[in-house]
C-alpha cells in the first residue's frame, strides 16, 4: 500500500510541475528560465517513477496487473 502511495505522490508533484510550466509560460513570456526548470524537474520526476516502478516489479513489491490470466 505504501509503494501504491508514493507513486500518487510522484504523480501529483509531476502533474503540480507541468501545471508550473504551463504558468510560467504564460505569465514570463519568455523573459526567465522558470519555465524550463519546471518541465526539467517534471521529466526528471518521470524517469525517476519509471524507474522506481520497474524496481519496484523487479523487488515483488508491486505486481503488474496481468489481462492474460
Amino acid at each position: 500500500m505504501a509503494g501504491k502511495l508514493i507513486i500518487v505522490g510522484f504523480l501529483i508533484v509531476i502533474l503540480y510541475n507541468l501545471g508550473a510550466g504551463l504558468y510560467y509560460m504564460m505569465v514570463d513570456k519568455g523573459t526567465t528560465n522558470r519555465t524550463v526548470k519546471a518541465l526539467t524537474r517534471r521529466i526528471a520526476l518521470s524517469v525517476g517513477l519509471i524507474l522506481l516502478v520497474m524496481f519496484s516489479i523487479w523487488m515483488g513489491w508491486v505486481t503488474p496487473h496481468d489481462l492474460g490470466r
